[in-house]
Formats: C-alpha cells, structure tokens, sequence
C-alpha cells in the first residue's frame, strides 16, 4: 500500500516522507509516527505541525487524524516530549564518554 493511500495522508506527504526514507507502510510502521515526526524535523529543521504527527498515527491506526487529536493529543505529547529527553540525556551521555 502506498503512504498516499493510507486514511488521512496524500501524494504531498507520500513526498514528505520519503525524503526522510520512509517509502512504504511497512516503513512508516517500522518507525512509528513519533519517530518518524522528530525524523522529520531533524532532517527539515523545522517542526512539522501537531496535525502531521495526528495524521500520522490516524495513519497508522486507521483513524481520523482528528480523532486522535481529540482523543490522544496529550498521550502523544507526552511521549514526544519523552523520546525527545532521552535522546538528549543519551547524545549528552556518549558525548561525555567520548571526552573521556
């Protein structure tokens, strides 16, 4: 199944994503949609929209990204926000050991 059929996304985030190596469904459930949002905005520097990663997992849950929105906004931050700190303490942790 291509990304641009998938509920809630089309041909303009099919092209999103693979700039980011995601070319299948099996790529996108690979990474998950947080994952694949900080991917994302690493690699654009800039941060998608909150109704990208909404979208994202409506995707992959095959809800409406609004639904999501509604229904598991603060679940999603919360773990964003969670993956985001522990890639930091781990970046801050290596790069410690590698002065060492």
């Amino acid at each position: 199944m291509r990304i641009r059929d998938l509920p809630g996304l089309g041909a303009k985030t099919e092209q999103i994503l693979a700039e980011i190596g995601i070319n299948s469904l099996a790529d996108l459930q690979a990474l998950g949609a947080i994952n694949t949002f900080i991917k994302l905005e690493q690699k654009k520097g800039k941060k998608p929209s909150l109704n990208f990663l909404y979208a994202l997992e409506g995707a992959l849950t095959n809800q409406h990204w609004q639904v999501i929105a509604k229904n598991q906004k603060e679940q999603l931050l919360m773990e964003l926000e969670g993956v985001k700190e522990f890639t930091k303490m781990f970046e801050q942790t290596l790069n410690h050991n590698q002065k060492s």
